[in-house]
This record gives C-alpha cells, sequence and structure tokens, in this order.
C-alpha cells in the first residue's frame, strides 16, 4: 500500500497536474509565510510603537503634573520669603523663646504657614528655619533647631538662592523644596517645603506591564524616584541606570537595550523645568507576550489554510487536467496506429477544447491522406504493372530499327535509311542516356536527328542554321532535350502550315556568365494570348508535342524549377514575320556542377 501511494506520488510529481499542484502549494506557502511573517512583524512593531506612545506620553503628563506642583511650590516660597513683616520681621526679632512676645510670633507665623498650605495635599510640611536657632513650621515631621549644620540644610544655603531640591540619602517619604531668605543682601534663614512622596509615587506609577520600572533621576544623578522592589523582580543598579541616563542623552527617547541578558525599550524624557531625567525600562518579553499567542494562533491558523488549500488545488488540478489526460490517451492510440480509437468528447470551450477540436480534424485529415496514399500506391502499382508489360528493352528497338536500316540500304532507299538512322540516335539518346544533363553539342545533335526525320513530312525544304559564339560554349552543361520542342513547335506550328518552306537560327552565346540560346523561325507568328497559351501563363492547357514527352511550357517549368528565377524562356513574335524563343540558363561547364546545381 504504502509503495503504490510513492508510486503514485512520484508520477503526480511529474506530470502537468503534479506541476499545477506543487505550483499552487508553493505559491500559496509563499503568500501565507510572507502575509504572517509580515503581520507578525508589524503587530511587533506596532505594539513597541504604541508602548513606546503611551509611557512617553505617560511620562510627559506626569512629568508636567509634577512640574505643576513644583510651580506652585516655588510660588509658595517667594511669598514666604518676601514677606517681611510675618516672616523676616519674626525671625529677626530679640524675642527669645518661651515668652509671650515670643508665642504671639509663633503663632502669626505658623497660621500665616498653614493658610499658605491648606488644600494642597500633596505638602507634607512647610518650615522656616533662622540661621539664628528659631524654627517654625507646619504639618509633620516634628521640626527643631537641630537641622542647623545637617546636609539638607547646608545644600539648601549652597543652593536655594532661587530654587533648590533635595531628597535625603536612604528616604523615600519626602521631596524637599527649598529657598533662601535674605535680608539686606544677608541670608537670614531657610523656607523649605516638604512634598508627601506618596504622591509622587501616583504621579510616576506608570506600569504598561506588570514588571515595568520607572526612575527619576536629579541633575547629580541621585534617584528622585525608584520603583519598589520585589524577591521576585529584577532591579538594575544604580550605574546600570546612570549609564542608561548618559546613554539616552544622545540617542533620542527610545531604545532597545539587553540589561542582564535580558532585552527591554528604555525611554527618557528630560525636565527643562527641574532638569530631572525620567526613565523607563519596559521588558519585551512582557510587552510582546500578547503577540506570541496571536504568532501562534496565526501558525495554526495558516497551517489548516495551507492543508485546505493543498486539498483545495488537488481537486482543482485534478479537474483541470482531466480533459488533458482524455486528450492524452487518444493521442497515444493515434501513435500505436489506431485512427479508429473510441472518441472521449470534450465539450470545453477553453483552450483544450480547442486543442481536442484541432485533434479530432488533424486525425480525420490523417484518415483521408492515408486513404489517398492507399489509393495511389494502389494505382501506382497498377501503373507499374502496366509499364512493365508495355517496356520494350532498348537493345531490341535498336536491333528492329538498325535492320530497317539495312535493309533500306540493301534496297536502295536512302531516304528510310536517314529516317532510321536519326530514330535511332534519337531513341538511344532517349531510352540508353539516363543523364539529366548533357552537353550542348549533343543537344544540337538531337535537334539534327530530330530535322531529319521530320523535313520528310514536307514539300519544301527546312533549313537549319546554327551560331556559335564560342566553340568552348558546346561543351557547356544543359538540360536534355530542352532545344528539341522548341524547335519542334517552330517547325510544326510555325512554317509547316505555311507550305513553302523556311529556316529555323539556333544561337548560342554567353551574357552575363549565362548560358543564352535563341530559337528563331521566320514562320507565321503568334499573338500574345498563343504566346501566354504556349507557356502556361495564361491558364490553358499545355500545346501537345508531337515526338517528344516534354513541350514548350515543361521546358520553361523545368529549368525555373531547378535554378529559378530569371531563368527559363522568353517569346518574341510579330504575327506574319517571325517567332524568337530566347533560353536563359546558367552557365555549367562541368559534370559536377550541373550535379551540384541539381540538387
Amino acid at each position: 500500500m504504502k509503495l503504490m501511494f510513492l508510486r503514485r506520488w512520484f508520477s503526480l510529481q511529474w506530470s502537468f497536474q503534479g506541476k499545477i499542484f506543487a505550483a499552487f502549494g508553493l505559491i500559496t506557502l509563499l503568500s501565507i509565510v510572507s502575509v504572517t511573517g509580515i503581520v507578525y512583524v508589524n503587530m511587533r512593531e506596532t505594539i513597541k510603537h504604541n508602548a513606546v506612545t503611551s509611557v512617553s506620553d505617560s511620562i510627559r503628563q506626569a512629568d508636567e503634573s509634577f512640574n505643576i506642583m513644583l510651580e506652585e511650590i516655588d510660588r509658595l516660597n517667594t511669598v514666604v520669603v518676601t514677606n517681611k513683616n510675618t516672616v523676616i520681621d519674626t525671625i529677626m526679632s530679640p524675642n527669645e523663646e518661651i515668652s509671650y512676645e515670643w508665642f504671639q510670633e509663633q503663632k502669626r507665623i505658623s497660621e500665616f504657614l498653614s493658610g499658605l498650605v491648606n488644600y494642597k495635599p500633596y505638602i507634607s510640611r512647610i518650615a522656616v528655619v533662622g540661621l539664628n536657632g528659631k524654627v517654625f513650621f507646619t504639618g509633620g515631621p516634628w521640626l527643631d533647631r537641630t537641622v542647623l549644620g545637617t546636609p539638607m540644610l547646608n545644600y539648601m544655603l549652597l543652593n536655594g538662592s532661587r530654587h533648590a531640591y533635595f531628597k535625603p540619602e536612604g528616604t523615600a517619604d519626602a521631596i524637599t523644596v527649598g529657598r533662601e531668605i535674605r535680608y539686606n543682601r544677608e541670608t537670614v534663614g531657610i523656607v523649605m517645603v516638604d512634598l508627601d512622596y506618596d504622591f509622587i509615587k501616583k504621579t510616576y506609577g506608570v506600569k504598561p506591564t506588570a514588571d515595568s520600572m520607572l526612575y527619576v533621576l536629579d541633575e547629580q544623578n541621585g534617584y528622585v524616584y525608584q520603583p519598589e522592589s520585589t524577591p521576585t523582580s529584577f532591579t538594575p543598579s544604580m550605574e546600570t541606570v546612570v549609564q542608561l541616563k548618559q546613554k539616552l542623552a544622545g540617542q533620542g527617547n527610545a531604545v532597545e537595550q539587553k540589561i542582564n541578558g535580558k532585552s527591554y525599550i528604555v525611554v527618557s524624557r528630560l525636565s527643562d523645568y527641574t532638569g530631572w531625567t525620567t526613565l523607563a525600562l519596559i521588558p519585551l518579553d512582557s510587552l510582546l507576550s500578547e503577540s506570541t499567542r496571536i504568532r501562534n494562533l496565526m501558525a495554526e491558523v495558516s497551517i489548516i489554510v495551507f492543508i485546505v488549500v493543498l486539498i483545495g488545488s488537488h481537486q482543482v488540478s485534478s479537474r483541470t487536467t482531466l480533459n488533458i489526460r482524455r486528450l492524452r490517451s487518444m493521442m497515444m492510440q493515434v501513435k500505436d496506429g489506431n485512427l479508429s480509437f473510441p472518441k472521449l468528447e470534450i465539450t470545453a470551450k477553453d483552450e483544450i477544447g480547442q486543442l481536442y477540436r484541432v485533434f479530432i480534424s488533424m486525425v480525420e485529415e490523417l484518415k483521408r491522406l492515408l486513404e489517398g496514399i492507399r489509393i495511389s500506391e494502389k494505382k501506382k502499382r497498377e501503373a507499374e504493372l502496366t509499364a512493365l508489360q508495355a517496356q520494350i528493352r532498348p537493345h531490341f528497338l535498336y536491333n528492329s530499327l538498325n535492320t530497317i536500316k539495312y535493309m533500306a540500304k540493301l534496297n536502295g532507299v536512302p531516304n528510310i535509311e536517314e529516317v532510321s538512322g536519326s530514330l535511332i540516335e534519337l531513341m538511344r539518346g532517349l531510352l540508353g542516356n539516363s543523364n539529366e544533363f548533357i552537353t550542348v553539342r549533343e543537344e544540337l545533335d538531337y535537334v539534327f536527328s530530330y530535322i531529319s526525320i521530320v523535313k520528310y513530312k514536307y514539300m519544301e525544304p527546312i533549313q537549319v542554321h546554327t551560331e556559335i559564339e564560342d566553340d568552348a560554349l558546346l561543351e557547356c552543361r544543359v538540360l536534355k532535350l530542352m532545344l528539341q520542342p522548341l524547335v519542334e513547335n517552330a517547325i510544326m506550328h510555325g512554317i509547316g502550315p505555311s507550305g513553302h518552306g523556311g529556316y529555323v537560327l539556333i544561337r548560342v552565346y554567353e551574357e552575363a556568365h549565362d548560358l543564352r540560346i535563341e530559337v528563331t523561325d521566320n514562320g507565321k507568328g503568334m499573338t500574345r494570348e498563343q504566346m501566354d497559351a504556349l507557356l502556361g501563363t495564361a491558364g490553358t492547357e499545355e500545346t501537345p508535342s508531337r515526338f517528344s514527352s516534354m513541350g514548350v511550357r515543361n521546358t520553361h517549368e523545368r529549368i525555373v524549377r531547378m535554378f529559378g528565377d530569371p531563368n527559363g524562356l522568353k517569346l518574341y513574335s510579330e504575327q506574319g514575320l517571325y517567332t524568337k524563343v530566347e533560353i536563359r540558363f546558367p552557365k555549367l561547364q562541368r559534370a559536377e556542377e550541373s550535379d551540384q546545381e541539381v540538387i
């Protein structure tokens, strides 16, 4: 069973149906793979582009929201540092703690600060710290004069000419925004506002996937915000995040980067207001997990579609080649010689149907031709039998004519002797010489033998003259019995009917490397219609010759058929004056040349 299947498969491969099936399958496979691949790649790129766009927009919105809060805090700080009566005078006041005046000042500045931060939930504390040790604040946590000399206060004093942003190392609860308080061109204190870190986490809580990470770094490459790490999550080192920040500073806002062997899309944004850099790390595996599932689904669907197309293409190719197989079966029977095979009707109107009808007509024509050949062969065998029965051996005919010639000589009848001798020479040329080409000299001898026979038919003498331009032309090769029909026609139809004799001039000369022969008589001449009829150009029957088996028209056709135009015969005549036949013929000097021309 398996062997039969393999045989059928290999035969199908090399058949026309197999080629159609393979072509359908290959085109379908390439189409499915191409479409699936293009869709999958475009889908991946679209997902990555949408993720980058979404994260970039989210980071931009978070940065803008955060900047709004910072701008409002900066305005609050500006209000504080420019308030002389409540803030600066209180800081510069000589009143000591635990005094009535100090309590009044504490109450007044606390109410002022509370009024500034009311209804601002993102501010956890606002404080005014004098360099003289006075500390006023509202909110939490607690703050006292121990803040003096701390790194945070020193940073504010160093960078707070306008605004300073500080996040204490190792803490994750606040970011402090401060500004120095100046009086008489001297720094007298610091106003500080702490942002609630929960608001920062909510603002930067951008997570396109569950394992995405977002970092905010200040200008000193310190963390302003970083995601909370879990035991199962991967957290890049501070050095890696700083390197990414520096790398993206010159490459745009989104790149693909491998971190610890894992691919990430890294999106960055630099805040023009704070100078902070926001970095978002999105794992490609998590981002494209849905595309992987869709890819697998597309692969399964593609396989199912490919199988269905293969089955359909097999059916289509089988139905398409059915008529071809029928036509092939009929052709094989014709090849085996069976022309009466049963015809499998093909009614299709397509090219196969047209081919079937042409093939049937060709078979019918072949049958007709074979029948014609059969009839022709039968007639040929009958003709051969008739020719065989009617054939007289040449030596028997020669002996009989020689006997007549000898008896005429014995009885003193020279004219019969002459006619018998001339007839012997003609018969020897006709029956004894099988060559198609002879010399001009031999052809003229046949003509004079013919004249010797036919002159006794007429009462008046008929003179035949020859003009040879060069004796070497007598050795040129010409077609056998080419001149005799022309001379015969001149005597029988030109001179003979006049009843008063005449002459025939045969002129042989060379012109333009061709052999030219002219046969001119002084007979009654011919009309144009008679000349056309003689050469067969008017569609009339050939004028028969009484001796030669070939007439004037046959001579012309033999020359044209063998050597082509413009060779052949041309007729010139005037009634009552003359008729001239001009023969144009290639000059052939050796038998080898004539044989080559015949081939």
